[in-house]
């Protein structure tokens, strides 16, 4: 089937709205919402709304304002989330190199011995390469120009990947020990911190490209922690797993051991008072307040 719908004006836009049962207060302000934000990607946003996905009706009392709300809400998330990443990946990139440029050399990522053999090493390390020779920053073009090395050492090569490479080149560590080793920073199992790494690339990438994340559900179901830290396994909910909740008590548990004085756990309640939002299509459990670990001055 051939697409044939025409596309419509943004006052086109508004009054198919209004006709669905949207309330539109102030029309010059969604008028210039639409213009920036896109009907498609604010599409996104008034779907709770609707009761009939099919007609695409909304409930009664339905507001634009509560959509723009709705959205604003996520958008301020992301932000929120995105400085928790960068933070725990900064975290995990420096214990990454540090424990295996100590444990064999400054090169060991050049060592294809210490990866699984099913792990196109090889070509990881030629995509390194690419990188390197992309590269204008300055500490990178310092090194390619002083030694003779094909690539710079592991405190430097790590300041260079991506979440997602950095997550693949600690996943495929051959000995399971040198991933504990790590994880133990955190006084984390290896397998839960490789699961959360891969799903942390994937939340990242949401974020980046400012895509809705508040009631996601994620199609990869990440490990969550059975045995240890005591402390932090009464804070995960197992309904709604794959929701961003478990995510955040994750991110706030790794902030508590990476980032002294963050205001992590305080933003995010300051955020979710600001706007009225279902924290159980987030994923929260209903008595996520109550919990110490939530329990914050700051």
């Amino acid at each position: 089937m051939r697409f044939t719908k025409p596309p419509k004006t943004f006052d086109e836009q508004i009054d198919l709205l209004i006709n669905r049962g949207m309330a539109v207060a102030d029309r010059p302000r969604a008028l210039h919402y639409l213009a920036h934000l896109n009907y498609y990607r604010l599409g996104a946003y008034w779907l709770p709304f609707e009761q009939d996905h099919n007609g695409h009706q909304f409930h009664p009392g339905t507001t634009f304002e509560q959509v723009l709300d709705l959205y604003v809400f996520d958008r301020e998330l992301r932000l929120l989330v995105l400085d928790a990443i960068e933070r725990v990946e900064v975290s995990i990139r420096t214990q990454w190199a540090y424990h295996l440029s100590h444990t064999y050399s400054p090169h060991a990522h050049l060592d294809k011995t210490l990866f699984k053999a099913k792990w196109h090493h090889s070509g990881n390390v030629d995509k390194l390469k690419r990188e390197v020779n992309r590269s204008h920053e300055v500490f990178i073009q310092h090194l390619r120009n002083k030694y003779d090395e094909s690539l710079p050492p592991l405190w430097a090569i790590c300041e260079i990947m991506t979440l997602g490479e950095l997550s693949k080149w600690f996943a495929n560590l051959r000995r399971g020990k040198d991933r504990n080793a790590i994880a133990r920073t955190y006084d984390l199992d290896e397998v839960n911190l490789t699961s959360f790494l891969h799903h942390l690339s994937t939340v990242r990438n949401i974020c980046a490209h400012h895509a809705r994340l508040w009631n996601r559900e994620f199609t990869f179901t990440w490990k969550i922690p059975t045995h240890r830290p005591a402390a932090l396994l009464e804070n995960f909910h197992n309904h709604g797993e794959r929701r961003i909740y478990n995510t955040l008590v994750m991110l706030a548990y790794l902030m508590d051991q990476t980032s002294r004085n963050h205001h992590f756990k305080m933003r995010l309640h300051e955020l979710l008072e600001k706007y009225s939002v279902d924290e159980t299509g987030m994923g929260f459990p209903e008595n996520w307040r109550a919990l110490e670990f939530w329990a914050t001055t700051k």
